[in-house]
């Protein structure tokens, strides 16, 4: 690193001891991104920025204060820190054992060099656009958009602890508008990873633009969805959003302990089938959502929330684990940047696979809706209720898949949905995304196996 972060935290911990916080952390950051797009044929705004910073927390009397700069300096670490003192100074020598922690980004990342050249990333970009452009005429507008980014972190606190991490991310996604003169469909696919530009080994920008545009396609020729009651079955290709949004915020901490969530006090309690098993884990190979360490220095690592139905834990960071009384964060506190405080987030978020061949759940299901990809929507964290669009999705009938449908929407509760699941696939897919919470915006995967729903309302045009 450019930075001697470590000094400069070690530093800024006894300043912090000094001053009388009870605890205290430095998370210091060294950000570089590249993004670019390529939209109407032209490839523009190519953006490359540097970021460097420290986000400094004084934890005094369970009250914390906050305050950021990017004056790496130890003049400018100790005006923020004297700033945010709440007690009196005191001028005691303090003794603390800085003991620096293993790395652990090595074992989880898939590559670590994101500096190829930026003609070779324009090419990316030229062509998934041509790839999409190439479906005809029908094919009006096509966006392709490419980031990368390298965080290099460091965290140092008043408990001793300097932990180190790198996190190098890589974001491709083709969105297609396709017109048949009179209905307007979309089509959209992202790939990404926690790694370099591998991810372009896995799959070419040619495949991503390709389910695009296929799928705009495939919905300019579906008919109006049914509306009513169904039976739906949500395919592992639609990654686990609704897992994400419907139970996931549901078991952060901050909000269960807050008696914000459905799952407030309900540790122990049976409040899914027993078929579902829902874990968070931040530090699966390659996956968007993973790091070494949490933005507090916490090793990440597999979280059982739900474990055969029976609630079992929530997301803590330290500030909540603090609260709880159990004092033992989860690897779940999480930032959007230096200058915003950690709170409980998800990482990699999914129902664990089952047993059951996908195929013989769709073969066992008479009549029905089967969901390939899940749109956006919106959930009701206090009681579960929840809605989601679909973006591709079609009818089952006497055990087989049929004609696309177009303008679904779900619409249940989740708490209800996970006690009513009856199968659950041997397969699982993931997706990505951004999570946003109290307006901050962190990587995430969700994931989930083909799974049955066996009344659910569907919204539809029809």
């Amino acid at each position: 690193m450019v930075y001697d972060f470590k000094e400069l935290g070690v530093f800024g911990a006894r300043e912090l001891k000094k001053r009388g916080a009870d605890f205290g952390d430095l998370f210091f950051e060294r950000r570089l991104s590249f993004s670019g797009k390529c939209e109407d044929n032209r490839v523009e705004n190519l953006n490359c920025s540097i970021e460097v910073g420290v986000g400094i927390r004084f934890v005094k009397n369970f009250k914390t204060f906050y305050g950021f700069t990017n004056k790496l300096t130890e003049s400018s670490i100790k005006e923020v820190i004297e700033r945010l003192a709440a007690a009196s100074e005191s001028e005691n020598e303090v003794i603390l054992d800085f003991t620096e922690k293993k790395p652990r980004y090595s074992e989880i990342t898939e590559g670590l060099d994101l500096s190829i050249p930026v003609e070779e990333k324009v090419e990316l970009l030229k062509r998934a656009n041509e790839k999409a452009r190439s479906y005809g005429d029908r094919i009006k507008q096509v966006t392709v958009v490419l980031r990368d980014q390298l965080q290099e972190v460091c965290i140092v606190n008043t408990d001793g602890k300097i932990v180190e991490d790198v996190r190098p991310r890589v974001v491709f996604y083709t969105l297609v508008v396709a017109s048949d003169g009179v209905e307007l469909q979309t089509g959209y696919e992202p790939v990404g990873h926690l790694g370099d530009y591998s991810l372009f080994k896995n799959i070419s920008p040619e495949e991503v633009a390709s389910k695009a545009a296929e799928r705009a396609l495939k919905m300019l020729k579906a008919k109006p969805a049914p509306a009513g009651t169904f039976t739906v079955v949500i395919s592992s290709e639609a990654g686990g959003t609704m897992i994400h949004e419907a139970v996931g915020h549901g078991l952060e901490a901050d909000l269960a302990n807050q008696g914000l969530s459905v799952y407030s006090g309900k540790i122990g309690e049976k409040v899914a089938s027993e078929l579902i098993t829902v874990v968070d884990n931040g530090y699966m190979k390659g996956k968007y959502g993973s790091s070494g360490y949490d933005d507090e220095g916490t090793p990440t690592g597999e979280n059982v929330l739900i474990e055969k139905g029976i609630l079992k834990g929530y997301m803590y960071d330290l500030t909540e684990a603090i609260k709880s009384g159990n004092g033992l964060p989860t690897g779940n506190g999480r930032r959007q940047s230096y200058k915003h405080v950690p709170i409980p987030r998800m990482t990699n978020t999914y129902i664990a696979p089952g047993e059951t061949d996908p195929k013989e759940i769709i073969a066992d299901t008479k009549e029905g809706i089967l969901v390939v990809k899940m749109g956006g929507g919106q959930v009701n964290t206090v009681n579960g209720d929840f809605i989601f669009e679909v973006s591709e999705g079609y009818l089952i009938e006497n055990g087989e898949v049929t004609e696309p449908i177009r303008g679904v929407s779900l619409i249940g509760n989740g708490p209800k949905v996970l006690q009513e699941i009856d199968a659950v696939g041997n397969d699982i897919g993931f997706a990505i995304g951004t999570c946003g919470k109290d307006g901050q915006g962190v990587p995430v995967s969700d994931g989930m196996p083909t799974i049955r729903i066996p009344k659910i309302t569907v919204g539809g045009t029809k």
